[in-house]
C-alpha cells in the first residue's frame, strides 16, 4: 500500500511546489529590496538597537552578527538578536524591515505574548512528532494496532498545530516591525511599502509550510485508515 502512494502525489507534492514557490519568492523580493538603500542610510544593527532602546530593551537584548543569508532570528534563551551579515551592516530597506521584525520577536517575549508562549509549550512535542509521528503511525498500521496509529497521528498533528500557531506569531512580529518603523520614523513614507513587501513575502513561507504539514497529516490519516 505504501509503495504506491497516490495521496502523496495529489496532496503533498502540490503543497511542496507551493512551498518552493514561496521560498523562491522571498529570495527574489529580498534580493530586489536589498539593492534599495534607505535614504537615512542606517544599518540593520543601528536600527535594531535604536528600536530596542525605544521599547526599553536596549540594556537586556544583545545584537550579534552571524553568517549566511536570511538566517536572522531572535534567540530567547540567550536574549540575542542575530542578524546576517547583509542585514547587520546593510543599509537596504530589506535590512531595516528584517531587523525590526526580529526586534518584534524580542518584544513578544518581553511582553509575554500569548501565542508565542503557547507555541513554546508545544514545541517539544512538535519536534518529536515531526521526527517520529509518521513512523509510529505506519508501524501501527502494519501491526494492526489502531491505538498506535492514532498516537502517531496525534503526534504529527502537533506539528500542524505548532505551525498554525506560528502564523500569528510571525504576522504579529511583522506588524510590530512596521509600527516601530513608523513610530520611530526610520523610513520615509514612500519606503514603507517596500519594507512591508519583504515582510509579507517572508510570512507567506510560513503559510506554505503549514499547508505542507496539513496535507502531510491528511495523507497520513487517509493512508492508515483500514477498510
Amino acid at each position: 500500500m505504501f509503495f504506491y502512494d497516490y495521496y502523496y502525489v495529489i496532496l503533498v507534492i502540490p503543497a511542496l511546489i507551493l512551498s518552493l514557490i514561496a521560498q523562491a519568492n522571498v529570495k527574489r523580493v529580498y534580493k530586489s529590496m536589498s539593492t534599495v538603500n534607505n535614504r537615512k542610510m542606517m544599518t540593520g544593527a543601528q536600527v535594531a538597537y535604536s528600536v530596542l532602546c525605544f521599547a526599553g530593551l536596549g540594556n537586556t537584548v544583545r545584537i550579534e552578527r552571524i553568517g549566511g543569508t536570511l538566517t536572522d532570528h531572535f534567540d530567547p534563551k540567550a536574549n540575542v538578536i542575530r542578524l546576517s551579515q547583509s542585514v547587520y551592516s546593510g543599509t537596504s530597506i530589506a535590512s531595516i524591515g528584517i531587523a525590526c521584525h526580529e526586534v518584534g520577536h524580542a518584544i513578544q517575549y518581553a511582553t509575554a505574548y500569548a501565542p508565542i508562549k503557547i507555541r513554546n509549550t508545544i514545541l517539544p512535542v512538535a519536534n518529536f512528532g515531526s521526527s517520529a509521528g509518521f513512523l509510529i503511525a505506519i508501524v501501527g498500521y502494519f501491526m494492526g494496532a489502531e491505538l498506535i496509529v492514532n498516537v502517531g497521528i496525534i503526534l504529527f498533528a502537533c506539528v500542524v498545530l505548532f505551525q498554525f500557531i506560528t502564523l500569528p506569531v510571525e504576522f504579529n512580529a511583522s506588524r510590530r516591525a512596521i509600527s516601530l518603523i513608523t513610530e520611530k520614523g526610520l523610513l520615509y513614507e514612500d519606503e514603507l511599502p517596500k519594507a512591508r513587501k519583504v515582510l509579507t513575502a517572508a510570512a507567506l513561507t510560513y503559510v506554505a509550510a503549514l499547508i505542507v504539514s496539513l496535507m502531510s497529516l491528511l495523507r497520513l490519516i487517509l493512508r492508515t485508515r483500514r477498510d
